[in-house]
């Protein structure tokens, strides 16, 4: 589980060129967040969404959704230490509803499944693309990640993996 603050501007993919050109961009001063928790078998992604702030309000509310998803499952997030994550109303929310939380390292971004699915909407639907409207910014990230087991199901296949690389018995 982790949240994507999508920022309404300019995202470029690769420019090169001798001569001077402009990029059309928006202001950026508008943010589409994201809170997803993504099931590292089934890749089946579960999201809140707003364009003010991630708290622990809309955490609980992902907690509540996930729950019902899952009854009389045995269900484990892994989290980053985000504070809005880490604060003692998700943890009571999380206990009322049998949530086992499990917390990453700092500094970890790479041990979390779902950053790779954020990087990979940022390479489908941002870079080089300029919207128009922040509606249209919003429906191009929400169509993206309603397709992850859709249109994109094979493409993520190969990202969404659970192998990670370990460092047991390496010499350096």
């Amino acid at each position: 589980m982790d949240a994507a603050h999508f920022v309404f501007n300019c995202y470029l993919g690769f420019l090169w060129c001798f001569t001077r050109v402009f990029v059309r961009a928006p202001s950026g001063r508008q943010r589409w967040n994201v809170l997803g928790a993504l099931n590292a078998i089934t890749h089946q992604l579960v999201t809140v969404t707003n364009e003010t702030y991630i708290t622990a309000e809309e955490v609980c509310t992902l907690l509540h959704d996930i729950a019902a998803m899952h009854v009389n499952q045995t269900i484990t997030l892994i989290l980053d230490n985000a504070r809005y994550q880490r604060c003692a109303k998700v943890m009571t929310c999380a206990t009322e509803l049998g949530i086992e939380l499990l917390f990453l390292p700092p500094y970890s971004p790479n041990l979390n499944l779902i950053e790779r699915l954020w990087g990979f909407v940022k390479d489908t639907c941002l870079y080089s693309t300029y919207y128009t409207t922040f509606a249209d910014f919003k429906h191009a990230i929400s169509g993206c990640l309603s397709e992850t087991n859709g249109k994109h199901k094979q493409q993520l296949k190969t990202l969404l993996t659970l192998k990670f690389q370990s460092f047991k018995n390496v010499k350096l």
